[in-house]
């Protein structure tokens, strides 16, 4: 996040600058400069979903974690990315957006929404895992519950190692004395093995509670675009059909 950004966010926590001219917040943080600067980091603290601006009411508002006050929504702080494959994406405890949600995607865990964040699934190596349902894949958002660090066997969830964050299906073997951290895809990844006197190297960050789908709306326009193509071009070989299909 730029630096400007964070400044206008941390002025937020103990100000409120709904009223304040542009060149007014640029002097709270020593911005001196364009006034349009600043309206232009304003803009995109409210396209990442950190802040809301009413123009109509002259009002601009932190976003924070809970119960929003514009449609009643609850908005999840999204923390970064973790890996579906080898541990290789670092999730941070920094808020890029927030993913907003209604009350039922929730169910039970609406009453703890406050201890539950967001992560984008990177890779496709939990394509086969099941939560509620919904493989995790490539793109996907999942819910966790920061709350859930004991979860039971064959939960999934968020661990992390060595500072890195990575997706997995996780068992306790006591035989061996280890936990045992599993891929579930059509790919051949091999397991990860953490010895009990290890732990203090490894943490779970929580269960994973929820997987949100990326919609695929890029395919749909695809195939709607391909469709009007064929009508306008009319009859055609099958070879040149199968051009068009996959254009």
């Amino acid at each position: 996040m730029h630096e400007v950004q964070q400044k206008l966010l941390k002025l937020m926590d103990t100000q409120n600058i709904s009223g304040f001219a542009l060149r007014d917040i640029g002097k709270e943080i020593n911005e001196t400069g364009s006034p349009q600067k600043i309206k232009h980091h304003l803009d995109q603290l409210a396209k990442k979903g950190l802040i809301v601006i009413d123009k109509k009411k002259n009002k601009i508002k932190k976003v924070n974690a809970g119960v929003d006050d514009f449609g009643g929504l609850i908005s999840l702080p999204i923390l970064g990315s973790a890996n579906c494959g080898v541990a290789a994406c670092f999730a941070g405890n920094h808020i890029e957006g927030y993913l907003k949600v209604s009350k039922n995607i929730l169910g039970n865990f609406f009453n703890k929404a406050k201890d539950l964040f967001v992560l984008r699934a990177v890779g496709s190596s939990m394509n086969r895992a099941r939560v509620s349902g919904n493989s995790i894949e490539d793109g996907d958002y999942v819910i966790v519950d920061r709350e859930s660090i004991s979860p039971e066997d064959g939960s999934y969830v968020v661990s992390v190692i060595g500072g890195v964050a990575n997706i997995k299906k996780m068992y306790k073997d006591k035989t061996n004395q280890q936990i045992v951290l599993v891929s579930e895809s059509n790919q051949d990844l091999p397991p990860i093995y953490i010895h009990f006197q290890d732990l203090n190297d490894y943490m779970i960050a929580g269960q994973v509670i929820r997987v949100m789908k990326k919609p695929d709306e890029l395919t749909s326009f695809r195939d709607a675009a391909a469709s009007d193509t064929l009508k306008a071009l009319g009859p055609m070989t099958k070879e040149e059909h199968d051009y068009y299909m996959n254009l």
